[in-house]
């Protein structure tokens, strides 16, 4: 470009608009109104620190943990001896730790992940696997970011199959932690607040001097010395030339108690657990109601892990093609003696069950 070409006027570009780019569907999460509105996402310890959260996540996953995992015949519906890595997929460990942290997995992050310990060489079926923290698991997408062409486990490309591939089990929606990220948000800065008043039982104080201005190892000394004195007695005195004045207001002013029960029924909502659970709400349990409860908290909590876990144990690279995984919720949703002899007395005479089968329900055969 010569020197002439500075001071020259260039001619004025002509702007296009791409129709096709402009009918793009535009991303709110990029937009202001998305970073000033998207989910708030929580780590899990700042999550498990709540106590309405820690409950519902040991309710949830440690009773899917819990319960046996049965094999059927998908044609005949016959029950058959479940292959060890059901029941047991980790040799190591017992299934209820692999089960426990997997529907943790599904419930909080919206995915789970398997690692695959070995193989069987006929086929290539999974013979063990276990558990992996999702956090140490990153997916793999082709060009167009439109598919997962395979997984990083800890930066490391993982096999497609076979031992060291990655098993996964997707979960119903973005997970807990994302989904709920505002409310165990706002129940942290309430376990905070119970924490200060804890420590300070007693509206914020400030000391004022009337004298001479004191230098700030005087003024230190002195809050020290005013906390060491509350600690011990609840009376205090002052002399004329400090004064104590309060601010702010004490936790019944500010409702805490409500505000911290009304954030536990909210954290039960997210979680999808029953607020009986929780003792986020007060009613008058019953056995009988007790047993529905539990129906309830299969049937609008546990159930999507449940599915999620139960249809990936039984696609063909684990279990056979003619076979199907369930878990077995009999003893789970058991009545109690009364209702449970009602249903054997009518099964027995119909011809449903017979005595020995009865006996063997209720472990009466040794």
């Amino acid at each position: 470009m010569g020197l002439f070409d500075l001071f020259s006027k260039s001619a004025p570009v002509q702007k296009t608009v791409d129709v096709e780019a402009s009918l793009t569907p535009f991303n709110l999460a990029s937009s202001l109104y998305g970073t000033l509105n998207a989910p708030t996402a929580i780590d899990r310890a700042t999550a498990m620190s709540v106590p309405a959260v820690s409950r519902a996540r040991n309710i949830i996953c440690g009773t899917i943990g819990s319960l046996p995992l049965e094999q059927y015949n998908k044609i005949t519906g016959q029950h058959v001896e479940p292959l060890r890595v059901i029941n047991q997929p980790d040799p190591r460990v017992s299934g209820f730790v692999v089960y426990n942290w997997l529907a943790e997995d599904i419930w909080m992050y919206g995915v789970g992940f398997g690692l695959v310990l070995d193989a069987y060489a006929e086929d290539g079926r999974v013979r063990a696997w276990t558990r992996i923290d999702p956090k140490r698991v990153t997916q793999k997408f082709n060009n167009n970011m439109t598919a997962i062409d395979g997984y990083l486990v800890d930066g490391v490309m993982a096999p497609i199959a076979g031992i060291g591939s990655i098993i996964r089990f997707d979960g119903y929606d973005e997970g807990f932690l994302t989904r709920s990220g505002r409310t165990v948000a706002a129940a942290v800065e309430l376990e905070k607040a119970a924490l200060n008043y804890a420590k300070e039982p007693v509206p914020s104080m400030v000391l004022k001097s009337n004298g001479t201005n004191l230098t700030s190892e005087r003024i230190a000394k002195l809050l020290e010395a005013w906390r060491g004195a509350r600690a011990t007695r609840s009376t205090a005195f002052l002399n004329a030339d400090v004064e104590m004045q309060s601010v702010g207001f004490d936790p019944k002013a500010l409702q805490l108690v409500e505000a911290r029960q009304y954030v536990a029924l909210e954290i039960a909502r997210a979680a999808g657990i029953p607020a009986y659970f929780l003792s986020a709400e007060t009613t008058s349990m019953t056995y009988s109601n007790a047993t529905s409860e539990r129906r309830s908290l299969v049937d609008f909590s546990l159930r999507p892990i449940l599915s999620a876990i139960e249809e990936r144990l039984s696609l063909p690279d684990i279990s056979p093609s003619t076979t199907e995984i369930r878990f077995d919720l009999d003893d789970f949703l058991r009545g109690n003696a009364l209702e449970r002899a009602q249903v054997y007395q009518i099964l027995n005479t119909i011809g449903a069950m017979s005595i020995e089968q009865i006996q063997e329900e209720e472990d009466l055969i040794r």
